[in-house]
């Protein structure tokens, strides 16, 4: 993916010298080793700053939120999902983008590669298909299909679903992948083994809301944790607010989530608060057949009525 740049830069200069956008997002070296950040470009020079490689995890799709210029947006294939949905929920025009899809093979996991070694790391190089990883005392090569997030070993739609310009050739989707074997151990479990792994799970939460606001999901101009009239969630570090605010923002993601893990690669913990989410993806997916993000002409099952939906909860 490493490759992908030099076609990155030049169809998005192209775009903003010829006045088709007022701007680019996309990607520039971060300040900390496998985290790039999100930037915006303008101009042709600042096309030059943009990188692209397997550290660019975060869904750009949070940047378009209500915006009013004409944008050109770098998406692999989750982040594309989410333009769909944004779309879909009237928070950006289409007639607005101008998408350069880019097909994905997965984003690195900067906790796995933290933990092949035993000191900070200063530099990681990325090569076709390893890192190169150094700090003051070590040097390291790892094969990058080996630290690649959890969400993109599963994922199932690693190239865009809707592009404008496409960077390179598809790559191969995945196939006979179990992507919801995490999900099928846990609700093999009874009520009170589920309830232990919560409670485990979630013990180290700090509330810091990091997950909330770095997924493209989360717009609303008004957090339901932040309401004060009336006040839905108190403000300590009771368990039962943290699991609260956690089991209550994944049902608001019901229908919508892309798994894109936005929401882990944000936290702090390393909580891997994308099982909630996962759990709603396999019953949007079992109910109703539907996945997140895949078309702009259809809207997710629980935003609509149709006489075929599953009426057992009636019951």
């Amino acid at each position: 993916m490493i490759g992908y740049i030099d076609k990155i830069k030049e169809i998005s200069k192209g775009l903003l010298e010829e006045k088709k956008v007022d701007m680019i997002i996309g990607f520039r070296k971060g300040t900390v080793p496998m985290i790039n950040e999100p930037c915006v470009a303008k101009t042709s020079a600042d096309v030059d700053n943009f990188v692209w490689d397997s550290s660019c995890g975060i869904n750009l799709a949070n940047y378009l939120t209500g915006r009013k210029e004409k944008i050109g947006i770098i998406a692999k294939g989750c982040d594309s999902r989410n333009i769909v949905n944004h779309i879909i929920e009237n928070k950006i025009n289409r007639e607005q983008l101008t998408i350069i899809g880019v097909p994905c093979k997965g984003m690195v996991d900067r906790s796995k590669v933290k933990a092949l070694v035993s000191s900070d790391i200063e530099e990681v190089i990325e090569k076709e298909d390893t890192m190169v990883i150094s700090g003051a005392d070590f040097e390291k090569t790892v094969k990058t299909s080996d630290v690649i997030s959890k969400n993109c070993t599963i994922c199932m739609h690693r190239n865009p679903v809707i592009f404008d310009e496409l960077v390179a050739e598809e790559v191969d989707e995945q196939k006979d992948v179990n992507r919801y074997e995490d999900i099928d151990k846990i609700e093999a479990m009874d009520s009170g083994e589920k309830w232990n792994y919560f409670e485990d799970m979630f013990k180290s939460c700090i509330r810091c809301y990091a997950c909330r606001n770095a997924c493209p999901l989360c717009y609303c101009p008004t957090c339901f944790v932040d309401e004060s009239k009336p006040q839905w969630v108190g403000k300590s570090q009771d368990p039962i607010d943290i699991w609260t605010f956690h089991f209550l923002r994944a049902y608001h993601c019901a229908g919508r989530c892309t798994d894109c893990g936005a929401c882990v690669r944000a936290c702090p913990m390393d909580i891997d608060v994308r099982l909630l989410t996962k759990k709603l993806e396999k019953d949007c997916f079992e109910m109703f057949n539907w996945e997140a993000g895949l078309s702009i002409d259809k809207r997710p099952p629980l935003d609509v009525f149709n006489a075929d939906d599953p009426d057992g909860f009636i019951k």
